[in-house]
């Protein structure tokens, strides 16, 4: 399966799917695709320290259906994320992990490769700069309607040629990487403030407290909150607010859970916090959102 000259998936050989995962779709077979690869899986109920091999392939993966509680272990500290339908993530090339994770409802993922050329053409054509894939991911994380859809899509265009396909990858690539711009800073600042945003996206769920957050990335206050609003051109607060009111959207729109659930789940300790909060951020109520 794996044999395009453009994609650095050797280290899948020895990888064991029909143990973790089921493919529905894969474009390199369904397709004949070689410029992108597109896959679609319904995973395990349950999986204790799946191996996900280092790729320098920009790996895409978008959440379209169930719910897990993932731990995501990169050498370090495991970073603990909640999966629903619209979450997104951008695993950072170059950097082997492992995940674990027990899942609520069937779980499907579709994932996107976009191969390492394309991305170091689109980094030439936007003036050459390294990407920051942590930062990227970062900003991936906080919700990205488009690259969403465009995720979505895939999968259902298998008449499509590779030039379709091609093109698909230049879109992808340049979007992320001017998506991204925004978050860079250099040297250890920058450092923090993807400690911050990490800490953010964990515990989401969890009453955050600027104190608690500076303190554990390692900077007083004040200095967070510059650094912060340098690197993302938003204060810590506000940007903790839109990833919660993002993930109120994405459970509004694709899940039956009632509206104080969502609350808990997005850090609100009562219905009436989330729906004030929805209501300032979007313009409407949650009731009215899901309604409409």
């Amino acid at each position: 399966m794996f044999d395009s000259p453009d994609f650095d998936l050797a280290s899948y050989a020895g990888f064991d799917t029909p143990a973790y995962v089921r493919h529905t779709y894969n474009s390199w077979d369904d397709a004949g695709w070689r410029a992108l690869l597109v896959q679609r899986f319904e995973h395990a109920p349950e999986v204790e320290n799946l191996p996900l091999p280092a790729v320098a392939d920009l790996h895409l993966v978008l959440c379209v259906a169930g719910s897990a509680d993932m731990r995501l272990h990169t050498g370090g500290r495991p970073v603990r994320r909640r999966w629903v339908p619209g979450h997104l993530e951008l695993m950072v090339p170059g950097r082997a992990a492992s995940a674990s994770y027990r899942a609520e409802a069937g779980l499907s993922t579709v994932q996107v490769h976009i191969p390492a050329p394309a991305v170091r053409r689109a980094t030439g054509a936007l003036g050459g700069r390294e990407p920051d894939f942590e930062a990227l991911s970062a900003a991936l994380a906080a919700g990205d309607p488009v690259v969403e859809q465009v995720l979505r899509a895939l999968p259902g265009t298998a008449g499509a040629g590779d030039l379709y396909a091609e093109s698909a990858a230049a879109f992808l690539a340049t979007h992320l990487l001017t998506h991204g711009g925004n978050e860079r800073l250099p040297g250890p600042e920058h450092a923090a403030v993807r400690a911050g945003v990490a800490i953010m996206r964990e515990r989401l769920a969890e009453p955050l407290t600027l104190d608690s957050i500076a303190a554990e990335a390692h900077l007083s206050v004040y200095h967070f909150v510059r650094v912060f609003r340098e690197a993302t051109g938003q204060t810590p607060y506000r940007y903790l607010t839109r990833l919660r009111i993002e993930r109120a959207r994405r459970l509004l729109s694709t899940g039956s859970l009632s509206v104080e659930q969502i609350a808990r789940r997005c850090g609100y300790a009562s219905p009436g916090a989330l729906s004030s909060a929805f209501l300032r951020e979007t313009g409407v109520r949650p009731s009215a959102y899901r309604k409409n």
